[in-house]
């Protein structure tokens, strides 16, 4: 178990550790750290990030009579990651230089044809957390709990490389090694593309009329949350990981083709009096609903790969739906109830429908437990909603 996990576990990571970087994982980082009892000091290029994540109390801000780091951790912009991490082993020839951009092959290249042997004390990092909004404000200094934590330590030192995966330890991550291309190939697969997916799915969404937004439900809201993520940031993200992401768009593209070729000849007018003379199924052209079962069942399969909590293998659940009032203190009171029926509840989503003045809460729970609870709450005088 991690410090994180056991608050009374001993933490391996060794202060002072200079996080140089104040937005989102840099802030979020110092923030468990300095939780943690482990000294830290911050740097950023902009006072407005660093000020507010000193105020926060994520840390001191480093100065000239600040001791030397043990460890530097660089939180920037992948497009300036490279040159942020030689000139911090050039400044602190004592310290591991790790960082924690979501690219590593051009930043391990450039770091290694330009550091030296100076180079032995970087390692490439990259916990596998995040979330849509940016900045110091957004920090959570829970955000590494229960993440993954890549570790690149492609020609690093032994000791270097144990620094890094302690750090990962100690705030509640788990290290996973991987070299550079792995992961460049990884996270393109699982972030990048879905992040750019997302975008050009909500991007559809900027002339459709109002009313139609109106019948939006969650699906639509599950699959364009991400879209609100900061367009600068991930310029310079999917620039520096462009190899990958490009071959997994042309794979994308290849099945959005065969899917549009199945569909197309389908896509007659129903006032066409050729449509009504033959008839509603001798006009689905064939091949249009074998290319749409194809992309289905291929979506289903993928969907069942991935981990279910904890990073552990997926599991089944059944979601009870329970309509929820639009008033303070409700939904509290729900989770109350689902814990005196002795239910744990094992994912969480909630839909609001436009105009209404309740929500529908799905509460995943393992199968054997789902008719207890739907009773429970039903005696408990929740509208339990059957579908």
């Amino acid at each position: 178990m991690s410090a994180a996990g056991n608050p009374s576990a001993p933490l391996a990571t060794r202060g002072p550790v200079l996080v140089v970087g104040t937005g989102l994982l840099g802030t979020s980082l110092a923030l468990a750290l300095t939780a943690a009892g482990i000294e830290v000091q911050l740097a950023d290029t902009s006072p407005t990030s660093l000020a507010l994540a000193r105020d926060m109390g994520a840390g001191r801000v480093r100065d000239e009579y600040s001791s030397e780091p043990a460890l530097i951790v660089v939180a920037t912009p992948p497009d300036v990651t490279a040159q942020v991490v030689l000139r911090e082993l050039t400044a602190h020839p004592g310290a591991v230089v790790t960082d924690v951009a979501s690219v590593k092959a051009r930043i391990a290249a450039e770091v290694r044809r330009h550091g030296g042997p100076e180079a032995r004390r970087y390692v490439g990092s990259h916990p596998m957390a995040g979330r849509e909004r940016s900045g110091a404000a957004a920090a959570d200094s829970d955000l590494f709990a229960g993440r993954p934590w890549v570790v690149v330590a492609d020609g690093a030192a032994p000791d270097a490389e144990l620094a890094v995966r302690n750090l990962a330890v100690d705030v509640g991550a788990t290290p996973v090694r991987m070299n550079a291309a792995e992961h460049d190939a990884a996270v393109a697969a699982v972030s990048h593309v879905p992040q750019l997916v997302s975008s050009l799915l909500a991007a559809r969404l900027e002339t459709i009329p109002e009313n139609a937004l109106g019948l939006a439900g969650q699906g639509l809201r599950d699959t364009t949350r991400i879209a609100a993520s900061d367009p600068r940031l991930w310029s310079a993200i999917v620039v520096g990981n462009a190899g990958p992401v490009v071959g997994m768009l042309r794979r994308l593209r290849e099945d959005l083709d065969a899917l549009i070729a199945g569909i197309e000849p389908a896509a007659v007018d129903p006032a066409d009096p050729a449509y009504t003379a033959a008839g509603d199924a001798a006009t689905i052209a064939p091949g249009a609903v074998g290319a749409i079962t194809d992309v289905m069942t291929r979506g289903n399969a993928g969907q069942a790969r991935i981990p279910g909590k904890h990073g552990g293998a997926p599991r089944r659940y059944t979601q009870v739906q329970v309509l929820v009032p639009d008033s303070a203190g409700s939904l509290g009171r729900l989770f109350a109830d689902v814990g005196e029926a002795g239910v744990n509840i094992e994912d969480f989503a909630m839909e609001h429908s436009p105009g209404q003045s309740a929500g529908l809460a799905m509460l995943s729970v393992m199968p054997a437990a789902a008719q207890g609870l739907e009773e429970a709450l039903d005696a408990r005088g929740w509208r339990v909603v059957v579908a």
